[in-house]
């Protein structure tokens, strides 16, 4: 996948344990302080979210089904967040308290808490051994993201250990391999949305880095476009190039709208934002200019389609670096459905799963 950055890669040693990696979920909305279900805010190490759930109901005695949760997250490293069951529990919650579990906080709501009710995520991530010269790469980095926003990669763990899920997924759309297992066979599928919607965006990033870097007498030359188009897309003064037809989104929720030239202030002012293909059923596609791209990236899946944003922005990012230690360290906030790793990868140039992250 094309980098949108440009330094070149940082030497870095990461372990993601509970020192390293932290991920607190931010809920959708504030709890109400009352209703039936009681909202416990955990913070589990070493237990993946079903894990978490399994030792919530063998312990307070509640149903795994009446258990509500707003994301899954992985084992490695710490999490917080909120799940809830009903209030009748509430006085054997104490019983859950131990060295890989712990109740930090509990309050009421209305309603059970849903998959996706979460409006993102705050990381903290330490990197260790980085020189000086990496961390001013990582410092000039943020400022870029933090101007221009991030091209919003699916992660390489969508992917699978060997992170080849997604030819796994393509074959069975061919029909020449048979899942039985329907949620294996689903996420081998997503898995090849996944890589249909990664490998368009590289290509528009790729685009989008050539048209910054060229002027227009170089660019004839490259891009096999006509001269209008190329004083359109050279004339954008954000990094990510619009094309006509692009589908857009209001940031950072709204309705599908297809992009004309008026819509290239409002990108550039992050109001709103392009979205790309998750291939599937019942699926808004883009048109004109924009189409003659994305066509390639098109197949027939009789799964749930969607557009997903292709480009996000981040406001909330810190950076810190200690000499002393040679430690980086990193504190963000993502939208839902975003990946830590993703910016994580632009900023050190490095393809995270080569380094088994």
């Amino acid at each position: 996948m094309q980098y949108f950055l440009t330094h070149s890669p940082v030497e870095f040693l990461f372990n993601k344990n509970e020192k390293n990696f932290v991920v607190e979920e931010i809920p959708l909305y504030e709890f109400s302080g009352s209703g039936e279900h009681l909202i416990l805010t955990i913070r589990k190490k070493g237990l993946t979210t079903f894990d978490a759930l399994k030792r919530i109901s063998e312990t307070v005695g509640v149903k795994l089904r009446d258990i509500g949760y707003a994301g899954l997250k992985d084992k490695d490293g710490m999490t917080i967040q909120n799940v809830s069951i009903p209030k009748n529990f509430a006085d054997k919650i104490n019983l859950l308290d131990g060295s890989d579990i712990k109740v930090l906080n509990t309050t009421y709501h209305n309603n059970k808490i849903k998959t996706g009710h979460l409006k993102g995520n705050r990381f903290y991530i330490k990197l260790k051994r980085v020189n000086p010269i990496d961390a001013k790469k990582i410092d000039e980095g943020i400022k870029k993201i933090v101007a221009n926003g991030l091209p919003n990669y699916f992660g390489y763990q969508r992917f699978g250990r060997d992170g080849d899920n997604y030819l796994t997924g393509k074959a069975i759309i061919d029909g020449t391999k048979t899942i039985r297992n329907k949620e294996i066979r689903k996420l081998m599928i997503n898995a090849y949305q996944s890589h249909l919607f990664n490998s368009w965006l590289s290509k528009r990033v790729e685009i989008s880095k050539i048209v910054e870097e060229f002027n227009l007498k170089e660019l004839k030359s490259v891009l096999n476009y006509s001269e209008d188009k190329l004083k359109f897309l050279k004339s954008q003064p954000q990094f990510f190039k619009l094309f006509i037809g692009d589908v857009m989104k209001h940031y950072p929720y709204g309705k599908l709208f297809s992009a004309s030239e008026a819509e290239i202030e409002r990108f550039a002012n992050k109001d709103i934002s392009p979205t790309g293909l998750l291939a599937g059923n019942n699926t808004m596609l883009s048109s004109d200019d924009a189409f003659e791209i994305e066509k390639e990236f098109v197949d027939k899946i009789d799964e749930f389609g969607d557009r997903r944003y292709a480009w996000i922005f981040i406001d909330q990012i810190e950076g810190k670096y200690r000499e002393e230690e040679e430690w980086y360290e990193l504190g963000f906030f993502l939208p839902k459905g975003s990946y830590a790793t993703t910016l994580l990868r632009e900023l050190v140039r490095t393809e995270l799963n080569e380094i088994d992250i």
